[in-house]
């Protein structure tokens, strides 16, 4: 297979099943894939702003700010406003989000061992590195081509 067929054929492949799993992992809590990170997030950080959420998800502004409000308004987080500045407020989880956010986690992390089996420590920081580079190579490319539009 060529370089960029396996490149690109491997990352839908995997960026596909991911979602899979979202989907499938939060279908029981009537909840939807992209709820997975925000939660997952809170959880593990405690407390985040949304603009926080939008870097560590690597998602826009309308789509954190659609699943912290789905979120709220269901009762797994809060959102403490205290400036006009709603985008830079603490948002953090209710006792029903935490109850959650600890399944997700838990959960995730059988996930990852299970999608790793077979994988060496070693091996998998190597893999991280290169996705890492990988991804802020491509970063580059792409701001190349908006200055290119500027």
């Amino acid at each position: 297979m060529d370089r960029f067929k396996e490149f690109t054929v491997l990352i839908a492949k995997i960026n596909r099943s991911i979602r899979r799993i979202k989907t499938e992992e939060m279908a029981e809590l009537d909840l939807k894939s992209p709820h997975v990170s925000c939660l997952y997030y809170l959880y593990t950080s405690r407390v985040l702003t949304a603009k926080e959420l939008c870097d560590i998800c690597g998602e826009d502004k309308a789509a954190v700010s659609r699943t912290v409000d789905f979120l709220k308004n269901n009762g797994y987080l809060t959102c403490e406003s205290k400036t006009q500045k709603r985008y830079k407020s603490p948002i953090t989880l209710t006792e029903k989000g935490i109850e959650i956010g600890k399944r997700l986690s838990d959960r995730i992390n059988a996930v990852l061992d299970a999608a790793g089996a077979g994988l060496a420590d070693e091996d998998r920081t190597v893999l991280y590195r290169s996705l890492e580079l990988i991804s802020d190579n491509l970063r580059k490319i792409c701001q190349s081509y908006e200055r290119g539009r500027e």
